[in-house]
């Protein structure tokens, strides 16, 4: 679809505010009907055909129309303040929307934005945890977040008191990116005394809320803060958690992502390692004791940009199977497009290959595609 123009984010927000029509409905009545305004077009009993939108469902988004005008003053008004505070609205077919974040059941639609988005953001860690960690807690998020910071990881948290400011404080220390999705909206700051973190976030990272300016820090909004937390990372880092704790929630909501989540073993007994150590005993995280331990569970994901945030294999290459595995990703190629990439002939390619497969580094599937172990 593109860059929204301002009346199909105005129909965005129409549809939006119809009581129990979120990403998912919404993008089905798109897939069906193509544009917002044909959504609006359409009869009752059109509607009705979308699975998902009942009776009262397609009444309710029929009688929405008739509003458009006042919805319309709220839009200008919220893109204005939006301008005053150095914002904007980044939606999910604009170019810069997280890729990963795109990738999970129910992504945002739409999503506020202060700061800007970078390709490293693209291979992101969350690092969560309790607002009321202990010394070993805070010595470890440092540790951890240092390490992920030093190797050029964008890290994800959620602006909290605790683990969360630890992760983000520690992240720009290091001179690194760091992402802060929040609870409220994008002009209300929590916990306040976040202000100067909040700022420095937004200067050399982003700052991330799905919710309209103004929206104050209710507890029903951290679910859906914690599902963009875990839906735009490759994995996600437990420090210190209780066993109820908000970032257990967002741990769940990883796995149902289908995203890797690691978790750091505590003492028994300690409250804020009763989470940690629940989700290490049922198999739903992996003990990590430091941050290498989450770099080579998530290797091939980083592959992309390997020597410059993760260490090299540590093996003997010559200069030719060196360029031909940089010039391996993630995905498999064939033999043609490595010699292209390499500026080596195919039969040189595939003698080089060879060696490459015997030392473990690469494997070769049907048809002469070759691909990183």
């Amino acid at each position: 679809m593109g860059k929204l123009s301002f009346d199909q984010l105005l129909d965005l927000y129409l549809l939006l505010s119809v009581d129990r029509i979120g990403p998912a409905k919404i993008s089905s009545l798109l897939s069906k009907f193509k544009t917002f305004q044909n959504i609006f077009s359409v009869s009752n009993q059109e509607l009705q055909e979308v699975e998902g939108i009942s009776k009262e469902l397609s009444s309710r988004i029929r009688k929405i129309y008739s509003q458009r005008n006042s919805v319309k003053e709220f839009v200008e008004k919220e893109l204005n303040l939006l301008k005053k505070i150095g914002g904007r609205i980044v939606t999910v077919w604009d170019e810069d929307y997280p890729k990963l974040l795109k990738k999970i059941y129910d992504p945002p639609l739409l999503l506020y934005v202060k700061g800007k988005f970078d390709e490293k953001d693209d291979y992101s860690i969350a690092v969560v945890g309790t607002r009321g960690p202990t010394n070993y807690g805070k010595l470890q998020a440092e540790r951890f977040v240092a390490h992920l910071a030093d190797q050029g990881i964008s890290i994800i948290s959620g602006l909290a008191r605790g683990i969360d400011s630890i992760a983000h404080k520690t992240s720009l220390k290091h001179n690194s990116r760091t992402i802060a999705v929040i609870g409220s909206g994008l002009d209300v700051i929590y916990p306040p005394e976040n202000k100067k973190l909040f700022d420095e976030i937004a200067e050399k990272g982003v700052i991330v809320s799905e919710f309209v300016l103004g929206t104050k820090p209710d507890a029903v909004n951290f679910p859906k803060r914690n599902r963009i937390i875990s839906g735009m990372s490759l994995g996600t880092l437990v420090i210190e958690t209780g066993i109820n704790g908000g970032a257990m929630q967002t741990a769940r909501l990883a796995l149902d992502q289908n995203r890797e989540v690691f978790a750091m073993p505590g003492n028994l007994g300690v409250r804020q390692s009763e989470g940690t150590n629940l989700l290490i005993q049922r198999g739903e995280a992996e003990l990590v004791t430091s941050a290498e331990d989450i770099l080579n569970e998530l290797e091939l994901k980083l592959k992309p940009i390997i020597g410059k945030n993760i260490p090299k294999p540590q093996k003997d290459l010559n200069m030719f199977e060196e360029k031909i595995y940089n010039s391996l990703s993630n995905e498999p190629l064939h033999i043609d497009k490595i010699s292209e990439l390499t500026n080596l002939s195919t039969s040189d390619c595939l003698v080089h290959l060879l060696s490459l497969e015997f030392k473990g580094l690469v494997k070769q599937l049907p048809g002469k595609v070759f691909g990183l172990i």
